[in-house]
């Protein structure tokens, strides 16, 4: 017996392949909410499909974290990688590359999450909000200053910091986009690609974007950021990380020594972080494990240590 097909309840509107492995998608649920804005940036939706070449798979559905802006009324925005190696047999993004404007498609019309600044320091917090997204991480923080300028054209978002890494230049999506707002709006961004020898022409920053956190470069993205020299801290600085497991904790790792608390309850206690004490760090992560591992005393205990003394520094 085959296993039961999802019912679609929603068309693709538009597909903009950014490269063969980068492709926004652009949907339209048949049933839209009725009030805007619907859902606060930085939150995602459920998408799914049947799997029709192989019937006998059924279908799959997965998280996707929205790129448009809650306040547009017009298709949901995804920004999705094609998963070349996947770890399931039946993936979705092997299935979404197949489909085209006007085919139907399951997205769930109710955004989930609280990954959003509303949810984690709450919206009137004055600190500069450092986003870093790896890959198609961007998707949330595009949601976020899209949202920020549909209530106002104008908006001044110099208190946003996008850092965005990918592997090539063609691979940093959004990226006229940002560049229109670091223009006109003081955003505050920069690309970095992590195989420069393969970019001819490419003049920007280089490495994994959680290199600007490694010892040196925290200082030139500090001034930057128009920081005083020891001034990337929490009390001035809050960051926002979207990306594989290796970004996240190639970030959390280096910032304990400036003091930042990772939004995870097992890694707070594990590094003795006192209860009263707020976070600031977030990341979205599907996975419930922690990205250190806790359980290794080898790794935890100089960790610790790392991070009592940066606490009783601030």
């Amino acid at each position: 017996m085959a296993p039961k097909a999802l019912e679609y309840n929603a068309t693709l509107v538009e597909r903009v392949d950014v490269t063969d492995a980068l492709t926004i998608f652009r949907i339209k649920p048949d049933q839209m909410p009725s009030e805007l804005p619907w859902f606060v940036p930085g939150q995602y939706c459920v998408l799914g499909a049947n799997n029709q070449a192989k019937p006998e798979l059924g279908s799959v559905r997965r998280s996707m974290s929205i790129a448009s802006a809650p306040e547009d009324d017009g298709p949901v925005e995804f920004y999705v990688r094609f998963v070349a190696k996947p770890e399931s047999e039946n993936p979705l993004t092997h299935l979404l590359w197949k489909i085209q404007p006007g085919d139907r498609i399951y997205m769930r019309p109710v955004a989930a999450g609280v990954f959003t600044v509303k949810d984690t320091i709450g919206v009137e917090d004055p600190r500069l909000k450092v986003l870093v997204a790896a890959g198609t991480g961007s998707a949330p923080f595009v949601s976020m200053v899209r949202s920020e300028l549909r209530r106002n054209p104008d908006a001044d978002l110099s208190k946003y910091v996008l850092l965005h890494g990918a592997s090539y230049p063609a691979d940093l999506g959004y990226r006229d986009e940002l560049s229109h707002m670091i223009a006109h709006n003081k955003l505050k961004y920069w690309g970095t690609v992590s195989r420069p020898k393969e970019a001819a022409g490419w003049t920007g920053d280089t490495g994994r974007v959680e290199a600007f956190f490694d010892g040196a470069r925290l200082a030139d993205l500090e001034q930057r950021c128009g920081l005083p020299p020891g001034g990337f801290t929490p009390k001035n600085v809050v960051v926002y990380i979207c990306g594989l497991t290796g970004t996240i904790t190639g970030t959390v790792v280096p910032l304990i020594d400036r003091g930042f608390i990772p939004d995870f309850k097992r890694i707070r206690e594990a590094l003795g972080v006192p209860a009263d004490a707020k976070d600031s760090v977030f990341y979205e992560q599907y996975d419930t494990e922690p990205v250190i591992d806790i359980k290794d005393s080898a790794v935890v205990e100089p960790l610790k240590a790392r991070m009592q003394a940066a606490l009783a520094k601030l």
